[in-house]
């Protein structure tokens, strides 16, 4: 289901809890409002849609990448971006690394590590920020 996008600085501010099979839901709505917006964004973390749990998704290549309870575990490159966020107004900076390694579950809950580069690792690492209750 298409879900409205919070804006709410204080929601956005609130560490996200690990998620369980349980919030299978919340990734398909996440999926649904970010094809939704597919136009204007390439990633959603599940606060945008007001439920603080840690999942994110990711638009890789053509595929949406759904990740529940990601961790960045290793970063190199840093370098500044520019970033937008459906949340927020307007273009802000952040620091992010150019390859990073990630420890997350699938949609169905098995473990992968995987390393992602380029806009998508910059995507995921904004994301993560997000369940990190970190605003850009």
């Amino acid at each position: 289901m298409i879900k409205p996008i919070v804006t709410s600085l204080i929601m956005l501010r609130l560490p996200s809890e690990e998620a369980t099979p349980d919030d299978a839901q919340v990734g398909q709505d996440l999926i649904d409002t970010l094809e939704a917006h597919a136009h204007e964004c390439v990633g959603m973390a599940a606060n945008m849609i007001g439920v603080r749990k840690r999942i994110i998704v990711v638009r890789d290549g053509t595929k949406t990448r759904l990740m529940y309870n990601p961790d960045i575990i290793k970063g190199t490159g840093e370098y500044r971006a520019q970033e937008a966020c459906l949340s927020l107004d307007g273009v802000r900076p952040a620091a992010r690394w150019r390859r990073i390694k990630v420890s997350y579950l699938d949609e169905e809950f098995h473990r992968h590590v995987r390393s992602f580069t380029g806009d998508v690792a910059q995507a995921i690492q904004h994301e993560v920020d997000h369940c990190n209750g970190v605003i850009i």
